[in-house]
């Protein structure tokens, strides 16, 4: 194991399991119990009152103890953003091909998420947190296992450290006050005085990679969206996917790398690589937010395959009609040049977990015009609409696989969209072959159409706002 992390809103909002945490330390830290040396270990709390009632409690020592002080306020390793290994570890874990993992409080563990030397993530209550910690591995008992030995060499179990329910209520009882949260957050939400109001424009920096005007608007564009007309036809496969997409394949929000394509274009505009940060945090800037466009390292992309016929792993991309394969960026910088629209194919549940505007605004800005799979995560496919990309959905005992799709083909989609219409979603083949196969269009309802005609909910709004105006 080689993080262990109390983290994100999630749990850190629940006053029993932080001081159930706080205790477990405390009782850990009393018979000299230490965390693995290998296990990098945090506590970043979803809000500033956490450290205010455990200061009161007298527990925020013994958490600091065992390595669990406070790192930040707000989403850390639940977000990709534990920091960096120690780097004799993680050379370690590269040469020996160690299958290291994390324990985490938050709500997210998908592939690639917590940390590129994670291979996978485990989901814990805070105390669990520690208690895995102190432990070191996951290949490990934790209800009947030793964990340590105190300083008279007896063997210290979990049940020996466990808090009461009754001690926890009594700690939150007495240490968890109202004027610790009114202290926090009255002066966030107080009014500002008249001359501290903000100027009703805000005035847009070119250089920054954190918030840039956005594009939605304009009539040139930037990348593929709306500077030329969306077709529907001449399509070539961006991706060929299979089932549980999540939108942490589509558009990630963890640790920028420097070797990513985002990394270097954040190099490029002259930020050093601690300040890189996280996708998330530049989700503001679409010319970063662009570059994390399946850049999830743990992609699978059925268009790119070793010699063996495996999926290679990867954000890579096949470009066609040359088939050379190149990194994802790459492959979408060119279809951008070459004003090429594009459509992605897919298995089940495409676009599940978080509800990630970004997974649908990245593949429109990168050209695609429609999404083809077995089926849809609902919030997704509406903010797929919202960006005027067409769901459309294969019919029961059609598949990607019974297609024989491998992304070497160019689409088109014929037929008016329309609330559950049948449309055709036409296949021409590299060797000249074209089939024709009846898809659902998953524009629910007559607004989900109004949306998508008009390019997107941004473009919606414009033009109802534009009409009421002129009303005026």
């Amino acid at each position: 194991m080689i993080i262990a992390a109390i983290t994100s809103c999630t749990n850190t909002s629940n006053p029993r399991n932080v001081i159930a945490a706080g205790l477990l330390a405390r009782n850990a830290a009393a018979r000299g119990l230490a965390r693995k040396p290998w296990v990098k270990t945090s506590l970043a709390p979803g809000s500033r009152v956490v450290e205010s009632y455990l200061k009161d409690a007298g527990l925020l020592p013994a958490l600091e103890q065992l390595g669990f002080g406070i790192v930040g306020f707000a989403c850390t390793t639940c977000n990709g953003m534990s920091g960096a290994l120690d780097p004799a570890i993680q050379q370690e874990i590269i040469d020996r091909d160690l299958y290291a993992v994390a324990v985490l409080s938050g709500n997210r563990n998908f592939d690639g998420r917590i940390h590129p030397y994670a291979k996978q993530a485990f989901l814990a209550s805070p105390p669990l947190v520690i208690a895995y910690a102190l432990a070191g591995t996951i290949r490990f008992d934790i209800e009947k296992d030793v964990l340590g030995t105190d300083a008279e060499g007896r063997p210290v179990r979990l049940k020996d450290l466990w808090p009461s329910d009754e001690e926890i209520d009594a700690i939150v009882r007495a240490h968890v006050k109202p004027e610790q949260f009114r202290a926090v957050y009255g002066p966030m939400f107080a009014p500002r005085a008249q001359g501290e109001r903000a100027q009703p424009l805000y005035a847009w920096r070119p250089q920054s990679t954190y918030i840039r005007r956005p594009p939605y608007w304009d009539r040139e564009g930037v990348g593929a969206l709306a500077a030329y007309p969306r077709t529907l036809r001449g399509m070539r496969a961006l991706a060929v996917l299979g089932d549980n997409i999540t939108t942490d394949h589509l558009s990630p929000s963890n640790a920028i790398l420097p070797d990513s394509a985002a990394g270097e274009y954040l190099a490029h505009m002259g930020l050093p690589e601690e300040d890189f940060n996280s996708y998330a945090t530049h989700r503001g800037d679409h010319l970063t937010a662009m570059r994390a466009t399946f850049a999830n390292p743990k992609l699978l992309n059925e268009m790119v395959r070793n010699p063996d016929g495996s999926i290679r792993q990867g954000s890579l991309a096949r470009l066609e009609p040359e088939g050379t394969v190149m990194r994802m960026w790459e492959a979408i910088e060119t279809y951008i040049a070459r004003r090429q629209p594009l459509i992605v194919i897919a298995g089940k549940d495409y676009g599940q977990g978080s509800s990630r505007d970004w997974a649908a605004k990245g593949v429109r800005l990168a050209g695609v015009e429609a999404v083809v799979a077995e089926g849809f995560e609902r919030i997704h496919r509406t903010n797929l609409i919202g960006m005027g990309v067409l769901p459309l959905q294969f019919q029961p005992g059609t598949t990607r696989l019974t297609l024989g799709i491998d992304g070497s083909e160019v689409f088109a989609v014929e037929g008016q969209p329309a609330p559950g219409a049948t449309l055709t979603l036409v296949i021409q083949r590299k060797d000249g072959q074209r089939a024709e196969v009846a898809v659902i269009c998953r524009l629910d309802t007559a607004e989900e159409v109004a949306i998508y005609q008009a390019g997107g909910v941004l473009q919606r709004f414009a033009q109802d706002f534009l009409e009421g105006a002129g009303s005026r």
